[in-house]
């Protein structure tokens, strides 16, 4: 059993991050603004407190001891201010995550800086909605110009296929192909991946570390 601290866990990609940890039997701190939020889910694993994960002494105080944080903060897909948010806060998480001692940080990454062919990046390609481009350009910048420079703390970004559950929501398959840098795509030429098996893909990697100081990516 792992002891970890989940950052984001209302979302989205949180959401099923938190099932997923708690149907392993891992033991699970999350951190949220409204605690409310989660007062459905029901495990002597979990643990809510309500704080602010922007500010790095919170995560200190909750996750020194811990064995890893796994967040998937995001600012708000609404948020006007999507892009510098996140550019803004993300280091401020991975600060906390470094003077928490926690040994590792796995991050819910994004598709935008994978490769569809040499030199040209999905987020490059215009076929992204617009709407979309901040926080996936966000997300991509910190990737490439901050956590890709860190020494300090072992940490891993793991990018989905360009469509994360938007086809087949609440299918659990716990199959799923590895990649690192390129765009995976099946026999049709699609990309996509699940919610709930890029959850197991992330726990497998808590589980049996095998990327460091790296991102990769899953997709079928």
């Amino acid at each position: 059993m792992k002891d970890i601290v989940l950052l984001g866990a209302t979302g989205y990609v949180g959401r099923a991050l938190l099932n997923e940890a708690l149907e392993r039997g891992e033991k699970v701190t999350a951190i949220v603004r409204n605690a409310d939020k989660l007062k459905y889910v029901t495990s002597p694993n979990l643990t809510v407190v309500e704080g602010d994960v922007t500010d790095p002494a919170v995560i200190v105080k909750y996750a020194k001891g811990k064995d890893a944080i796994i967040s998937a903060y995001n600012p708000g897909w609404a948020n006007p201010n999507l892009y510098e948010d996140t550019l803004k806060n993300y280091p401020k998480i991975l600060e906390g995550a470094k003077e928490s001692g926690v040994p590792r940080l796995l991050i819910v990454g994004g598709a935008g800086t994978l490769f569809v062919k040499p030199g040209l990046r999905l987020v490059d390609t215009g076929t992204l909605p617009e709407a979309w481009i901040p926080g996936v350009k966000s997300l991509g910048e910190f990737y490439l110009n901050t956590l890709s420079n860190e020494n300090d703390i072992d940490w891993v970004f793991l990018s989905p296929a360009a469509n994360l559950g938007n086809l087949e929501y609440g299918k659990r398959t716990g199959k799923y192909r590895v990649g690192k840098d390129d765009l995976l795509v099946d026999e049709k030429g699609d990309s996509f991946i699940s919610v709930e098996d890029y959850a197991v893909a992330m726990l497998d990697e808590l589980e049996n570390p095998k990327h460091h100081k790296e991102r990769f990516t899953v997709a079928y």
